[in-house]
């Protein structure tokens, strides 16, 4: 048994629809411009192919959570997302098989610092500072693949202290989940414990100290986190 110079940090996880037993989060890759309205709404072409950027895996917060309001940011942005909960262990996955890689879905927000992120981008620099902070990627209670099913359309919506701000369809999402799985891992061995957040629709927009945020996916599950206020 090998001895550690620190304790090792408890591992990350995502409750469970209807049970006490939870998901354990192993990484959280994203998937950048899925929808197109999005990408035209931050100046990008839509026909860009998909790319990914990764968060790391204690960035999870469960859905009902009060949060710090991240510091370094002063335009805080919400990107609500199907999340892809990765149950089977493959690379190079074919498209007509990728679907039996997955164990289930549920609701994420992408935190973004947004202003750094403009930053990042002018000086073609990595976007960790902007998508991998603390308490980044909240995300619901996932629901078993084999009772949602694999949904190829459905609302997804997003609101800020009540008023709608995010309101689609995942259908419209440019790459659709198994081109997501497959493409994925044509770069890294998908392994059960990877949580794939697939993109958000338009209207993404600020978060402000003391907002709450609901939202959620037709037939997946709903999420909410608040802000604390700031002194």
């Amino acid at each position: 048994m090998s001895a550690f110079i620190i304790q090792p940090p408890e591992t990350p996880s995502v409750a469970i629809a209807g049970s006490e037993k939870r998901f354990a989060v192993r990484r959280i890759v994203c998937v950048g411009r899925n929808y197109a309205a999005h990408a035209r709404e931050l100046g990008n072409d839509e026909r860009d192919p998909p790319f990914f950027f990764t968060k790391p895996a204690d960035a999870v917060v469960d859905s009902g959570t009060t949060i710090p309001f991240p510091p370094l940011t002063e335009n805080l942005h919400h990107e609500v997302e199907l999340v892809v909960a990765i149950g089977k262990a493959g690379s190079d996955i074919a498209r007509d098989g990728a679907l039996g890689h997955i164990w289930g879905y549920g609701v994420g927000i992408d935190l973004t610092r947004r202003d750094l992120q403009d930053i990042a981008k002018k000086a073609a620099r990595p976007w960790d500072w902007a998508k991998a902070f603390d308490r980044s990627a909240p995300c619901g209670s996932l629901v078993e693949a084999s009772k949602s099913g694999h949904p190829e359309q459905g609302r997804i919506w997003l609101a800020v202290n009540g008023e709608v701000k995010q309101d689609g369809d995942i259908a419209a999402m440019i790459w659709p989940v198994a081109d997501i799985v497959s493409i994925c891992s044509q770069s890294i061995e998908l392994r059960p414990g990877d949580l794939i957040f697939t993109g958000t629709p338009a209207g993404v927009g600020p978060i402000l100290p003391g907002d709450r945020l609901t939202g959620g996916v037709d037939g997946i599950g709903d999420i909410e986190i608040t802000f604390e206020q700031q002194a």
